[in-house]
């Protein structure tokens, strides 16, 4: 496993209070409407429900990942993967910026990405209320494409992993980052999203992704000189 795995990783840790707010509300409320006899099974819906999003972003890693490795691969020059891993690297400093709350520009791309989310929302609606942990399997594939910025950025790294593989296990590093806080919603969630909003918290880890995005720039850039 290379850093952008684990870096993928740490970013869903560090997003996590970002995903409670997004995405905490619904791995909340789907299991409200379940039969009052099925309540003591709240974690095999939370756990299906979850599995779907992971699923989503491995998926979307994959083609995204393929999808660039072929392009770079036809064109027969590596300027091409030089240039998105330049891209990449200023979509992470962009990131830690917004992680560290200097500046919300990563806020745009989420707008844009709701022309899509429209079409999505009600398909994924339309598995509520939830009859049985099976049906959150799909009912989170379809949530795991919800606008987010954290997943935006991250997709730019599964661009420049070169091959469908690894644009699928970057993209689920950064889903199991997410599932600490995402699986125990409730008390626990509450006290593990205060630590992560905690400012000096949020600020420190972005001072690291911001200069691991410097670096990434850097050897970047050296290639193409």
């Amino acid at each position: 496993m290379n850093i952008d795995f684990y870096a993928a990783f740490v970013i869903g840790l560090m997003g996590a209070g970002h995903c409670l707010g997004m995405c905490g509300g619904v791995a909340a409320a789907l299991t409200m409407g379940m039969p009052q006899q099925q309540q003591t099974n709240r974690w095999h819906y939370l756990v299906m429900y979850n599995l779907g999003r992971l699923l989503s972003y491995a998926i979307a890693g994959g083609i995204i990942g393929g999808a660039f490795a072929g392009v770079a691969s036809l064109s027969g020059s590596s300027y091409a993967l030089i240039s998105l891993r330049l891209f990449a690297a200023l979509m992470m400093i962009v990131l830690a910026l917004y992680l560290g709350q200097w500046w919300q520009g990563l806020v745009k791309l989420e707008k844009a990405g709701q022309h899509v989310w429209k079409h999505i929302a009600p398909k994924a609606n339309a598995f509520l209320p939830l009859r049985s942990p099976f049906a959150a399997l799909p009912f989170g594939i379809l949530w795991g494409w919800l606008p987010c910025g954290l997943v935006y950025s991250t997709l730019s790294w599964a661009a420049v992993s070169g091959s469908v593989l690894g644009g699928s296990s970057i993209m689920f590093a950064f889903g199991l980052g997410t599932l600490p806080a995402m699986l125990f919603v409730g008390g626990l969630a509450a006290q593990l999203k205060q630590l992560l909003n905690n400012l000096y918290f949020k600020r420190a880890n972005a001072l690291l992704l911001l200069a691991y995005g410097i670096h990434t720039g850097y050897i970047a850039i050296k290639q193409i000189m």
